[in-house]
């Protein structure tokens, strides 16, 4: 299920659906190759443990969120973009965009160039997009653009075609970025969240790749969230014993897979169309075909679910939430 439902058993990182990372997208901007598109999903708009809604209020204005670039191959951050949000006295939200570069943008903490501020974040069917420079901003509840047949998955892998997500929303953050900003050739991206609510910026989630942290970290689930793709091959033998289990693998070949899913980040080269897992990911990208066969070693191939048809052309490119929430409410 992506990497929704990423905490232990199924449920919320810290015990917070507002700090559960669900997706990376990184796509170049439709109709301007000068221009990348980066959508971190975050907060599904409904629990599978516990079960039902979650809050209706998008982001916790104690954490932080943030996108990491590694721009020369070693897979620790060289920028990073960082967006705290801020709520009134009538629970209307905005956020605040940073930008980070060198040795801080490995760094927790607060500090950056800020490219935009006071950006009202979208509960409902109004759009707020605020441009600094050569970079957009939107944050709020969005449709859900991932698709895949939960029911089945956790009806061991026994598909019926049923896109649990097709009526989900979640919260998105959608940054274009110039290609300028990053580098000047490939890079690696992860996202995180980070949880204040105790004083002290602790990670919460972390990830890139879909569908791994749920069905392959098992016992190391806390531990994998709260580490560094850096120092990722340690998870390398948790992630092989849960291939031998799910797809029957040796566990040569199972250690084999298992290295090729880390580190857990994407790769992404602004110059070539976005192709997960190769290049990015685009949003009607099936990410579940490409790990079903890698999970069960070629004996699931597909869960017979597709793209959402709800999609926007344009940006934020994700399409209108399903559910309406407290009225739009923005913040003065």
């Amino acid at each position: 299920m992506s990497h929704h439902y990423s905490g232990p058993d199924f449920g919320f990182p810290h015990g917070d659906a507002r700090l559960d990372f669900t997706d990376l997208y990184a796509f170049p901007k439709p109709g301007d190759s000068s221009k990348s598109v980066f959508i971190m999903n975050v907060h599904p708009s409904v629990g599978v443990n516990p079960p039902g809604p979650t809050t209706d209020e998008p982001f916790a204005t104690e954490a932080l969120y943030e996108l990491k670039i590694d721009t020369d191959g070693d897979v620790v951050a060289d920028i990073a973009y960082r967006v705290r949000f801020n709520s009134d006295k009538e629970g209307a939200q905005t956020a605040t965009l940073r930008r980070i570069e060198g040795a801080q943008a490995a760094s927790t903490g607060e500090g950056g160039q800020v490219i935009v501020a006071g950006v009202p974040v979208s509960t409902g069917s109004q759009t707020h997009v605020a441009e600094g420079g050569d970079y957009r901003l939107f944050a709020g509840w969005r449709s859900d653009p991932f698709f895949f047949d939960v029911e089945g998955a956790l009806n061991n892998l026994q598909f019926t075609g049923n896109d649990y997500f097709a009526d989900k929303d979640v919260c998105s953050i959608v940054l274009e970025v110039p290609n300028s900003a990053l580098g000047s050739g490939k890079v690696s991206l992860w996202a995180r969240t980070l949880d204040g609510a105790s004083g002290k910026l602790v990670q919460a989630d972390r990830g890139a790749r879909s569908n791994q942290t749920p069905f392959l970290a098992s016992e190391q689930n806390t531990a994998y969230l709260a580490a560094e793709p850096a120092n990722d091959a340690r998870f390398v033998p948790v992630f092989a014993h849960a291939l031998e289990h799910t797809g029957g693998y040796t566990q040569a070949e199972a250690t084999r897979v298992a290295g090729t899913l880390l580190p857990d980040v994407l790769h992404y080269d602004p110059t070539r169309p976005a192709s997960y897992p190769n290049n990015g990911r685009a949003l009607t990208d099936d990410v579940v075909d490409f790990f079903l066969p890698l999970l069960t070693n070629g004996r699931v191939t597909r869960d017979n679910v597709g793209p959402h048809t709800d999609l926007l052309t344009s940006f934020p490119y994700v399409g209108s939430p399903h559910k309406m929430r407290s009225a739009e409410r923005v913040a003065a």
